[in-house]
């Protein structure tokens, strides 16, 4: 990958890229901005592109960055049907029903896809990625519904894919993660506290 050094290590433009478009995603899904998608449909496939390279070979991540592009457009069709609605009103709680199906869901699926990964592949770290994945997906659907938790778990995964980023110099890419932490920090106080943004 040709690009830059950044603290020693070299990163690419496709990754300077990517990480631009993430930043924008993020910081419009906080603003609740239905924009969101579109440009996080860019950063996916972006990062999909990179993930998959010989270099990385984060299989079950770059799987990930494909099928956000499916729920991208389910909440940018969900939300475009509905957008007045989307844009001004309170995010929803997540119910102990959805909440259990969805924990049980991600156990059964991070067991599959590691198993599969680790048996057919020469996947980098396939238990974490599987396990990031799959909370990734969850978040990303929980996006859609506008359940406000998806900033708790999108916490969480920033937080593991911090290390897994570093371990594979990706340093634009850990940084992104850094600064999406903060950025799920702002969205959950945001979404708690100020939801009718005025989206404009």
């Amino acid at each position: 990958m040709s690009g830059i050094s950044l603290f020693g290590q070299a990163t690419s433009w496709l990754e300077i890229t990517a990480m631009l478009t993430g930043l924008a995603g993020v910081w419009l899904t906080i603003r609740q901005n239905i924009w969101c998608f579109p440009i996080g449909i860019v950063n996916v496939g972006l990062y999909a592109w990179l993930f998959f390279s010989p270099g990385i070979r984060l299989y079950a991540d770059a799987l990930l960055q494909c099928i956000y592009v499916f729920l991208l457009i389910y909440g940018w069709i969900r939300w475009k049907e509905n957008e007045k609605f989307f844009e001004l009103a309170v995010p929803i709680k997540i119910n102990t029903t959805v909440l259990s199906k969805l924990f049980l869901l991600n156990i059964a699926a991070t067991i599959f896809l590691s198993l599969f990964l680790q048996e057919f592949t020469n996947a980098s770290f396939p238990w974490l990625d599987s396990a990031l994945t799959c909370l990734s997906l969850s978040a990303q659907w929980m996006v859609a519904k506008k359940y406000i938790e998806n900033w708790i778990v999108w916490i969480i995964v920033d937080v593991a894919y911090l290390p897994l980023y570093l371990s594979k110099q990706l340093p634009l890419t850990a940084i992104l993660y850094a600064v999406f932490l903060l950025m799920a920090f702002k969205g959950y106080y945001t979404w708690k506290n100020k939801p009718n943004i005025d989206a404009a």
